[in-house]
């Protein structure tokens, strides 16, 4: 008699923080208690360009931004955020709008009211509040305008700019220790306590938790999770990941991933962003691609169709497959602004591109809709399958336009209107 046991499945944990709302209009996104991951960016441009800032908010909603963050760190950007926001409402997008404060983010949001009420979430970082007997006055008048304007706050915590009074205290406490902790132990500890005596000190002054998020940015991988892991041990706050300063191309792409991948397996963070150095002439959307592709990746959520395609090998010494995998993949993205509407669901579609014979038609099989291209020395045929069945078999110079336009009826037959 057999023992074998079926192999469970692995799938993220969820997460279990307070449900923070954020609001902008009658739109709104929400994080924690079971609520999707949210995703998020932040512009590069200059906050006083309103046109020029309101064209990039735009362009990462349109990516898969649900939330931007704009710099707010002087009157003339403060200014500026209101006509930002009217120049976005009068283009359809509704995203909300974070601000970014630093040293002066309290005079900017007194002196400024209609820049307050036009952000629906204020970032304060509590080591750039103010030093001394001035941090909690700073701190209390940021926060008593979120309580006005009914904002949400996400203290965020850098480690490159943490509270070095606090440090210098938990220094202290740790040199009287029989058994001193590790110095980078110590430095955890403090930007950890960093975000709790804040969030502590924001709810002490009226704001509820449901309007609190709490970040804690390191810039090394097992860093970020030892902080994290301990942070939502101690808290049940809405928690925003990331890995800052994670730098350029592959090595952002892959220390981020690698990073929010694996507390995100835990249940740990409600919103992300990947906080990737643009390479020269990259757009800035490439960050907000790669948080989405981590999310469908993980099985979290899916925000475009994806795309199965084999690495090639001696099999493949044609680059067709690849050149129609990239074509198809890139035209599903740039369809995904209008289809999003049109074609409810079609982000769960998955296309398969193939090769050769040898897992092409089963991984066809296995997609909404693939093709198996011919590998070398295979006959120039190249068989569809829809939904596991093969129904044609294309040839001749016009196989990727062929494929394409039937990727495209098959969208519209089984995500139109007339399929519901």
């Amino acid at each position: 008699m057999s023992t074998e046991q079926p192999i469970p499945f692995s799938k993220p944990q969820t997460s279990r923080s307070t449900r923070v709302t954020v609001r902008w209009g009658e739109h709104q996104v929400v994080m924690g208690q079971g609520a999707p991951v949210v995703v998020r960016s932040m512009t590069n441009t200059d906050t006083a360009d309103v046109i020029g800032n309101a064209i990039q908010v735009k362009a990462l909603a349109q990516a898969g931004s649900e939330m931007v963050r704009i710099t707010v760190n002087t009157p003339e950007a403060a200014r500026a955020v209101p006509h930002i926001r009217e120049q976005l409402d009068r283009m359809g997008v509704n995203v909300p709008l974070i601000g970014d404060f630093h040293f002066n983010g309290h005079r900017l949001l007194t002196d400024e009211p209609a820049c307050a009420q036009a952000l629906s979430k204020y970032r304060i970082n509590p080591g750039n509040v103010g030093k001394g007997d001035k941090h909690d006055k700073q701190f209390t008048q940021m926060v008593e305008a979120a309580l006005k304007w009914k904002k949400v706050v996400r203290i965020g915590v850098n480690w490159g700019s943490l509270d070095q009074e606090l440090l210098a205290q938990l220094m202290d406490t740790n040199a009287a220790r029989s058994q001193p902790w590790e110095l980078r132990q110590v430095m955890f500890e403090a930007v950890v306590q960093s975000a709790l005596q804040s969030a502590d000190l924001a709810q002490r002054i009226g704001l509820p938790a449901s309007q609190l998020v709490l970040s804690c940015k390191m810039s090394g991988v097992q860093d970020l999770v030892a902080v994290y892991r301990n942070l939502a041990s101690r808290t049940d706050l809405a928690l925003h990941l990331g890995l800052t300063e994670a730098g350029m191309g592959t090595r952002g792409t892959v220390a981020s991933a690698a990073a929010l991948t694996l507390l995100l397996q835990e249940g740990i963070g409600d919103t992300i962003r990947v906080s990737l150095t643009p390479q020269p002439g990259e757009e800035r959307t490439q960050e907000v691609v790669i948080a989405t592709e981590i999310l469908q990746a993980l099985g979290l959520r899916y925000f475009v169709p994806s795309v199965t395609a084999c690495p090639g090998c001696g099999r493949t010494t044609s680059t067709t497959f690849q050149e129609l995998a990239q074509q198809i993949q890139d035209h599903l993205r740039d369809q995904m602004p209008v289809w999003r509407t049109q074609y409810p669901g079609v982000e769960n579609l998955k296309v398969a591109v193939m090769g050769c014979i040898v897992n092409g038609p089963g991984e066809s099989k296995m997609a909404d809709i693939g093709i198996s291209l011919p590998g070398t020395g295979e006959a120039p045929a190249a068989p569809v399958f829809i939904d596991g069945v093969k129904t044609q078999t294309l040839r001749g110079e016009g196989i990727a336009e062929a494929f394409q336009n039937i990727v495209a009826n098959y969208v519209h037959q089984r995500f139109g209107p007339s399929s519901h």
